[in-house]
């Protein structure tokens, strides 16, 4: 996979221009810190990013004996530093379980995150805490397994398998990084993947005997998921809580394509094109999406409530294919392939058995055109839009789809 490589390992003039830009920002937020200091984290600090990544994760650890007793102030305290040392720039303020920020400088995604300093996960007040001793464990074990990494990141990428956000429910980063470093290269895990059962327990660090100690000792409703990655720095904790089963059987399916036929194309991710999709047999809908404003992993999260809604709507008209994309920010693509484009006039409603007086009673009080048919009560109900376009008008007038976009356009 040396050509893939080519195009996703950062060159060294990329490289550079990414270490300047965070040391100079570094530099100028770490001179007016008191009692804490910035570093670099993620796959900055790991080493395990992208070509043509402009995300940052910047960590601000502050002395835990100086603020143990006040950890919920912290984010006060960073969110004063940046206004005085980026007075021009616009930072937006989220809320996690601490409030971080972000901001843009010098064409990079800066995310900034205030955390107590800490040597191991027992001592920490909050879960983001324990982020830095991720790139530690990371760049002790997969020194070696870096290139490894990425292959597999954007393996997952190109499938939308990347991200442990709500809307996408795949593997993060991190899981990946823990994964190769267990397995030892990015085929070795493609063909482990094969052999994965329902609540597979990966401990790297061999902290439980067996599988029934994994699964007693980790927290229940992180168990959720079809495999279980105890975290190698923190013994309680899942690591691939997020990943759905429905991921986890697509990463199977594009590891078995990968193993049968090694090719590049897997490493690819193929945009939506209306003209390719125009050529199947059936009728297209393809809506362009305007999201509503809000934090990331909301915004996704709304978006993809938005499409289920839709799918489900137009099952009446037999969905053959579908899917959508987003481009992080505002734009959004959903299609619709349909077999038909008019379902039947009128539909018809199951009712009660015949010997359920009272509530054959109240289903003829409700239901005018009322046949019999096996001893059991039926209705004839007129559908409302039985053509494709009226019935669509009528869907993305709904209040539902309303609240969580902000504008539709069908084409």
């Amino acid at each position: 996979m040396k050509e893939v490589l080519k195009k996703i390992k950062p060159s060294k003039e990329e490289r550079k221009q990414f270490e300047e830009v965070v040391n100079t920002f570094l530099s100028e937020l770490n001179s007016n810190l008191k009692d804490a200091k910035g570093i670099l984290g993620g796959s900055g600090a790991k080493d395990t990013w992208l070509s043509g990544n402009h995300d940052v994760d910047l960590f601000v650890q502050f002395d835990k004996t100086k603020y143990s007793d006040e950890s919920h102030l912290i984010s006060d305290h960073l969110e004063k530093t940046l206004k005085k040392v980026f007075p021009t720039f616009k930072i937006e303020k989220l809320h996690g379980s601490r409030d971080y920020f972000q901001l843009y400088y010098k064409k990079l995604n800066f995310e900034v995150v205030p955390i107590i300093k800490i040597n191991k996960s027992e001592d920490a007040l909050n879960i983001t805490d324990i982020s830095p001793l991720h790139a530690i464990w990371v760049n002790k074990n997969a020194q070696n397994l870096k290139d490894e990494i990425r292959l597999a990141k954007q393996f997952c990428r190109a499938n939308k398998l990347y991200g442990a956000e709500s809307h996408i429910s795949g593997f993060s980063g991190y899981v990946l990084e823990i994964l190769i470093t267990y397995y030892g290269s990015f085929e070795k895990l493609l063909k482990a993947s094969l052999k994965w059962k329902d609540k597979e327990v990966i401990d790297p660090e061999k902290y439980y005997k067996n599988q029934h100690l994994a699964l007693f000792n980790l927290n229940n409703s992180k168990l959720q998921s079809p495999i279980i990655v105890v975290d190698p720095v923190d013994k309680e904790r899942n690591a691939a809580a997020a990943l759905s089963k429905e991921k986890m059987k697509l990463f199977q399916k594009v590891a078995k394509q990968y193993l049968n036929n090694p090719s590049e194309k897997l490493f690819v991710k193929e945009e939506i094109s209306k003209e390719k999709l125009m050529k199947e047999k059936g009728h297209l809908m393809f809506l362009n999406v305007v999201s509503v404003k809000g934090k990331h992993d909301v915004v996704g999260v709304k978006l993809l409530k938005a499409f289920e809604f839709l799918k489900d709507g137009l099952s009446a008209f037999k969905v053959k294919k579908c899917g959508w994309d987003w481009d992080g920010e505002d734009k959004a693509e959903f299609y619709f392939v349909l077999k038909d484009n008019k379902i039947p006039e009128f539909a018809v409603r199951n009712g009660p058995p015949l010997k359920l007086a009272e509530h054959v009673k109240h289903f003829k009080k409700v239901n005018k055109n009322t046949f019999i048919k096996d001893n059991k009560l039926f209705a004839k109900i007129k559908v409302e839009h039985p053509l494709l376009d009226d019935f669509v008008k009528d869907l993305l007038s709904q209040k539902y789809l309303k609240e969580r976009i902000k504008k539709v356009k069908v084409s």
